[in-house]
């Protein structure tokens, strides 16, 4: 099977077969990165260019490996050493880019819908690294991929997301894809951090819930959110510490969902804000696995949207 996609824009945009070919894809290359020589040549001759507007650290890095694991060539634009400092607006960079004959540009933008402006004018594919408030397709798929291995399915399953709801695109993509997937997702967190009407959001829609603990109680994985201060024009709730003791999920609040209840975070963590550090680092947590995982994803996203397809091209390259 073959992703007939030339972008990557959101899941709300995938079947649920697309998400699971994307998976399948992914376990195949978790395979190639467990060899000693962790290097396969399928994008030999594809030219990839990450272009970050925002700060990054994980999915930046994430990309970057999963590009070189590949064999593609690689150009990273950084916007506090490039010509936005004098004013070039996003369509001339990306059309020069383009001009360098850039297969596939690897874009996070601080707006939302940036990308799918980019479509209108890019003949190379692009692949959403995060946009604004709006998504992030492959945190989702890293976080999904994770859960699988743990469950083997999404069916029935019951997934609650924690926290900063309104400014989370890793939020919206995970509802998105989870519930495409047959999972059941509960929200929860403070009123003034909750979108109206974002119960709507998802296939079948999702429940919404301000009580942690009725949140939690039923919950097969909980994934926590990190407080987007940078993202407020107004502070949303009376202190970090008043934050925690109602949203934070501390040893004692981990004991009131199920045995087993798998603890996620998109990372960047806030210690002791909205994750104490025992679940951090404790056994029910996934966190460094979710990393681990976002390469074999984004080498999976990667090889789909340059034309790759069949899971005996993945582990013959």
């Amino acid at each position: 099977m073959q992703l007939n996609r030339k972008d990557l824009l959101g899941l709300e945009f995938l079947s649920a077969q697309e998400i699971k070919l994307i998976l399948d894809t992914a376990d195949n290359f978790k395979e190639v990165l467990q060899r000693k020589i962790k290097k396969v040549p399928a994008l030999r001759g594809v030219t990839i260019a990450n272009v970050f507007y925002e700060p990054s650290t994980r999915t930046k890095m994430s990309f970057e490996l999963a590009e070189k694991r590949l064999s593609a060539d690689i150009i990273n634009f950084a916007k506090a050493t490039s010509s936005v400092k004098k004013g070039e607006t996003l369509r001339d960079t990306l059309e020069n880019i383009q001009a360098m004959k850039v297969d596939i540009v690897v874009m996070r933008h601080g707006s939302s819908g940036a990308h799918k402006f980019a479509t209108e004018f890019l003949e190379a594919s692009i692949v959403n690294a995060g946009d604004g408030q709006h998504a992030h397709p492959t945190q989702a798929l890293l976080d999904m991929l994770t859960l699988r291995e743990k469950w083997g399915t999404f069916t029935g399953k019951r997934v609650t997301i924690i926290g900063d709801i309104m400014h989370s695109r890793v939020a919206h993509s995970n509802i998105w894809g989870l519930t495409k997937m047959g999972a059941k997702v509960t929200l929860c967190g403070p009123p003034t951090m909750m979108p109206m009407d974002i119960d709507q959001l998802g296939e079948g829609g999702v429940k919404v819930e301000f009580d942690l603990t009725r949140a939690i109680e039923n919950a097969d994985a909980i994934n926590i959110l990190r407080i987007q201060l940078e993202r407020q024009k107004t502070k949303l709730f009376p202190s970090s510490r008043e934050y925690f003791e109602v949203f934070g999920i501390s040893p004692e609040v981990l004991k009131r969902a199920p045995e087993g209840c798998i603890v996620m975070h998109p990372g960047p963590m806030n210690r002791g804000i909205e994750i104490a550090q025992e679940v951090a680092d404790g056994p029910q947590a996934v966190i460094l696995p979710q990393v681990e995982n976002g390469v074999a994803v984004r080498m999976a996203v990667l090889f789909l949207l340059a034309g790759g397809k069949a899971e005996e091209e993945v582990v013959a390259s």
